[in-house]
C-alpha cells in the first residue's frame, strides 16, 4: 500500500536516574559516597534509505520511542544508555512539528536526530569535593525530547507529469520506462504515484514521476489532486499533457495551470513543456486549429509539442527537450546555491538567560539553563533544593529575587508551567 503521509508520535528515552550511596566495607564503616550516573536515553534518528519507497510502515505504528538509560548503582556503577532508534524513511521524506519543518531527507544515507535523549542524572560520587566529604544529592536523568510530528514523502524526480485524469499520464511512463502503472480507459485509474527511470540516446536518463490526475478543485480537496500535488514540488520540469480529444484544449490547460497556482507553493512557474496526446488516426487539420487555440493561451516562450504513445510519434523530441530544461533547471539550482553559502552573522541563542516575573507572592524563574537544572532535581529532598538554591546564587539569580524585594517565607517557582518551587 502505498502511504505518503503519517502522523506519529517521536519519543526520545529519558535518562537514568543518578545513584545515592556510600560505601560500607569491612573494617572501612565510611568508605564514602560511591553512586555512579545514570546511563544517557537514546535518541530518535530517521535515515534516509532509497529501500524504501512508502510510509505505510507507520501507518499502524505511531509511536517510535527509544531506549531509556538505566539508573547508576553503587560502586560508582555508570549506568547502561539506551540505544538509539535508527529509522529507516523513503528518500524525500519530510517532517513537520508544530507549522515548522525539522528536517527535509533528500539523499540516500542522511540521518537527523529528530528527537534527543535525555542526559543520565550525576550520582552522589559525582558531588564530591574538599568541602563536602559526603553529599547526599543525587540526579534525576533528563526527559527525553517528544514530539508530535507530520512525515510527508514528497517523491523526488527530475520529471513531473501532470494533466486531467485520463489524459494519457501513465501510458506515457509505460511506453518511456519499464514502470507498470495500471492503464484503462476511464478516469482516476492511477490512485498513486508512480516513477519510472528514462534513457536518452542511450547516453542520459532521467526520474520522471506519474501525478495522478488533477481536476478543476483539488488544491482545495476535491478529487486526488491535493494528495499528490507535493510530488510536483520537487521536480525540476513538468510535462503538461493535454487529452487532443478534449472539446476545449485551452480551458483544460488553465485548469491545470490554475491547481499548480493555488497549491501552497505556486507549481506553475516550473519549466513546462505543454504536450498534446493521443494524436494518431487524429485529423491533421483540426490537429493544427488545436495548436493554434493553444498557442493563444501558452506563455511566451513555452514549448509546445504534440505525441502519439502508440507509434511513439514525437518521443524522441519530448524526452530531448525535457533532458534540456532538466540541465538548465540544475545549473541555476546550481548558481543559486552557490551565492546562499556567503557566510552570515546573526546572534547566538543564549541558554545562560533567566528571567524573574512576579506573579501576586509567587517569583517565576525562567530560562533554558535554570529548567534544565530544576528538572534534574528532586523537589522533596532537602539536600537537591540547597543544590538547586545553590546554582541560583550562582547565576546570580538569587540577588535579582533580593533586589524585587522577596521576603522570607516566599515562593520561588521555577519554570512556566511549574516543573518545582522552593520557599525562600
Amino acid at each position: 500500500m502505498f502511504v505518503d503521509r503519517v502522523q506519529v508520535i517521536l519519543r526520545a528515552g529519558d535518562g537514568g536516574n543518578g545513584a545515592l550511596s556510600f560505601r560500607h566495607e569491612k573494617f572501612r564503616p565510611k568508605g564514602g559516597p560511591d553512586g555512579g550516573d545514570g546511563g544517557n536515553g537514546g535518541s530518535v534518528i530517521l535515515r534516509a534509505s532509497r529501500n524504501q519507497n512508502t510510509l505505510a510502515t507507520f501507518r499502524y505504528k505511531k509511536l517510535l520511542k527509544a531506549q531509556d538509560g538505566q539508573p547508576g548503582a553503587k560502586s560508582k556503577r555508570h549506568g547502561k544508555s539506551g540505544e538509539d532508534l535508527l529509522v529507516d524513511v523513503p528518500v524525500g521524506t519530510v517532517v513537520n512539528s508544530s507549522g515548522q519543518t525539522l528536517s527535509d531527507l533528500a539523499a540516500d544515507g542522511q540521518e537527523f536526530v529528530v528527537a534527543k535523549g535525555g542526559k543520565g542524572g550525576f550520582g552522589n560520587a559525582h558531588f564530591v569535593s574538599s568541602i563536602r566529604q559526603a553529599p547526599r544529592i543525587a540526579e534525576k536523568g533528563e526527559k527525553g525530547q517528544q514530539l508530535e510530528g507530520i512525515m510527508e514523502l514528497k517523491m523526488i524526480a527530475d520529471v513531473g507529469i501532470v494533466g486531467l485524469p485520463n489524459a494519457g499520464k501513465s501510458t506515457l511512463l509505460s511506453v518511456i520506462s519499464n514502470a507498470k502503472p495500471e492503464i484503462a480507459d476511464y478516469p482516476f485509474t492511477t490512485l498513486t504515484p508512480n516513477l519510472g527511470v528514462v534513457d536518452i540516446d542511450k547516453k542520459h536518463s532521467l526520474l520522471f514521476a506519474d501525478i495522478p490526475g488533477l481536476i478543476k478543485g483539488a488544491s482545495q480537496g476535491r478529487g486526488l489532486g491535493d494528495e499528490f500535488l507535493r510530488h510536483v514540488e520537487r521536480t525540476s520540469v513538468l510535462v503538461h499533457l493535454i487529452d487532443v480529444y478534449n472539446e476545449d484544449v485551452a480551458e483544460a490547460y488553465r485548469t491545470i495551470m490554475s491547481e499548480l497556482a493555488a497549491y501552497q507553493v505556486d507549481l506553475s512557474k516550473k519549466p513546462q513543456i505543454v504536450t498534446l496526446t493521443k494524436i494518431d488516426g487524429f485529423d491533421k487539420k483540426e490537429l493544427n486549429k488545436k495548436i493554434a487555440r493553444l498557442k493563444k493561451v501558452l506563455p511566451r516562450g513555452t514549448l509546445l509539442l504534440a505525441i502519439s504513445n502508440t507509434n511513439r510519434q514525437g518521443m524522441e523530441e519530448l524526452l530531448r527537450a525535457a533532458l534540456s530544461k532538466v540541465n538548465k533547471a540544475h545549473k541555476k539550482v546550481h548558481r543559486t546555491s552557490r551565492k546562499l553559502r556567503l557566510p552570515t552573522i546573526g546572534l547566538k541563542d543564549n541558554d545562560d538567560s533567566w528571567a524573574v516575573q512576579k506573579a501576586g507572592r509567587v517569583f517565576i524563574i525562567t530560562g533554558k539553563k535554570v529548567e534544565r537544572f530544576a528538572n534534574r532535581i528532586n523537589f522533596n529532598d532537602y539536600h537537591g533544593q540547597q543544590r538547586l538554591r545553590d546554582i541560583l546564587r550562582k547565576m546570580g539569580v538569587m540577588r535579582e529575587l533580593e533586589r524585587q524585594n522577596i521576603e522570607p517565607g516566599q515562593v520561588v517557582q521555577i519554570g512556566n508551567p511549574k516543573i518545582g518551587e522552593l520557599e525562600y
